[in-house]
């Protein structure tokens, strides 16, 4: 993670000291053995297993594990890896973790992970969707708004294809500050959004369909920055 921190420290985000403040950590979110630090939102109990070292879900049914805190101004490493052609899955970043009852997923900036051969299984009027909806997209839903940097529409697409295909482990790195969100791929940054009405709440993990593994997820939190009470999702009791 050295690589990251350096980069953080360039890009200003990191003090590298200061006084009576203590320099931000990376903490693991998942520890390889159980589920602490996260809740089961409206999946079943076997949706997420822990399997040596790596968390493991069965992407049924469709729905979302939440952090049991939120966060505001954070980066986020994460490595995930599907199992099946066209497997669908995402992070939610800054989200109010209540599902639509209509598709049980729920709001805030959505990080999407889709496997390589999502769009030739999922054409439209016999029309492929474009390979740049797979690695990497981001958009807000369920009401957040977001400006894209490469719109595709009110979503933004990467400007480079990085991800890899099934069976093969693939890295986000999500640098999170002040509605503003950066996106690396593979260790390369390909992706942002910017100006999201919500810039405060819970991470999500989604199950949509098909078998993907997590590991190595890991956050470190930043300093506040000045967010409104609207800009904040409700806390979850």
């Amino acid at each position: 993670m050295k690589h990251i921190t350096a980069l953080a420290l360039v890009a200003g985000l990191l003090p590298l000291s200061a006084a009576g403040q203590s320099v931000p950590q990376f903490v693991d979110l998942f520890n390889g053995k159980d589920l602490t630090g996260w809740v089961n939102v409206n999946t079943a109990e076997d949706t997420w297993k822990p399997r040596d070292g790596i968390l493991v879900c069965s992407g049924r049914p469709i729905g979302v594990m939440r952090s049991q805190k939120q966060y505001e101004n954070f980066i986020l490493h994460i490595e995930w890896m599907h199992m099946e052609a066209g497997g669908n899955s995402g992070v939610f970043v800054w989200s109010n973790a209540q599902p639509d009852p209509t598709d049980r997923l729920p709001n805030g900036v959505e990080v999407q992970m889709l496997e390589l051969a999502w769009p030739s299984l999922n054409k439209e009027n016999g029309v492929t969707p474009p390979v740049a909806y797979v690695h990497g997209e981001l958009f807000g839903v369920g009401g957040v708004k977001t400006t894209p940097d490469n719109p595709r529409g009110e979503r933004s697409k990467s400007i480079e294809n990085r991800c890899k295909g099934k069976g093969e482990w693939n890295t986000y790195d999500v640098v999170a500050v002040d509605g503003t969100i950066k996106l690396a791929v593979n260790g390369k940054f390909v992706n942002g959004i910017m100006r999201s009405t919500q810039k405060k709440g819970y991470l999500c993990l989604e199950s949509e369909g098909g078998e993907i593994h997590f590991r190595n997820i890991r956050i470190m939190e930043l300093p506040p920055g000045v967010t409104a009470p609207e800009q904040i999702a409700p806390e979850v009791r």
